[in-house]
């Protein structure tokens, strides 16, 4: 399934502090665009941005910083963040893997979140996956000791492979199972996709991995 039209962002809602373009963004990013240095959490693709407001909103006390290539996407969730004035979450418009190769410095992440990626189903496109070395190197690299990737896909063909990958290219610790949660109202869901998902029946295949050296 698709991404959906998204709705209309309203523009009494300043952005200024949840909306950033990755080329503006200093680079290493340091602290910014946050108020507080607090441990940081990035998710990779974060669509209507369901899990960074939710995430942020539950956990003050971390940092999140969502990245999304397409530019109204990045929009729509960095004004949901911006109408709850979550001062610990923004919205990034730009390419994931520049920003952690570009952007993010090393032991700087404690957890990356990819949820649902594009599966680039043609076979002359599968380059275009998120979850490829490179990226793969750059999330262990950026991770603290201790640190997790979180990996969710509804395609179990791209989650075979890229838990292959993983165990390649990497030294993660995992995957360690992640059990299905059973959703406590209509929007306690990870991301707008799973909840999606759920509601149709589909499976969804859930990985988290931990950097252990």
């Amino acid at each position: 399934m698709g991404r959906r039209t998204l709705g209309k962002i309203r523009h009494d809602f300043d952005l200024r502090n949840h909306y950033f373009e990755l080329k503006a963004l200093p680079a290493p990013l340091g602290d910014e665009p946050f108020e507080k240095r607090q441990p940081l959490e990035v998710e990779v693709g974060s669509g209507k941005g369901l899990f960074i407001h939710t995430a942020a909103a539950e956990q003050p006390t971390h940092n999140f910083l969502g990245i999304e290539i397409a530019s109204n996407y990045a929009k729509f969730a960095a004004a949901q963040l911006a109408k709850h004035e979550l001062s610990n979450a923004a919205m990034v418009y730009g390419d994931g893997i520049e920003l952690f190769a570009n952007h993010l410095t090393s032991g700087q992440v404690k957890t990356v979140h990819v949820y649902f990626p594009d599966p680039w189903w043609k076979r002359r496109h599968r380059k275009r996956r998120i979850m490829n070395e490179k990226f793969l190197q750059l999330v262990e690299s950026r991770l603290k000791i201790g640190g997790k990737l979180h990996f969710w896909t509804d395609v179990q063909e791209y989650f075979d492979l890229s838990l292959k990958l993983i165990a390649d290219v990497t030294t993660f610790e995992g995957p360690i199972g992640v059990p299905e949660k059973h959703p406590d109202h209509d929007f306690d869901y990870r991301t707008h996709f799973e909840r999606r998902m759920r509601q149709h029946n589909e499976p969804i295949y859930r990985s988290e991995f931990k950097k252990v050296a």
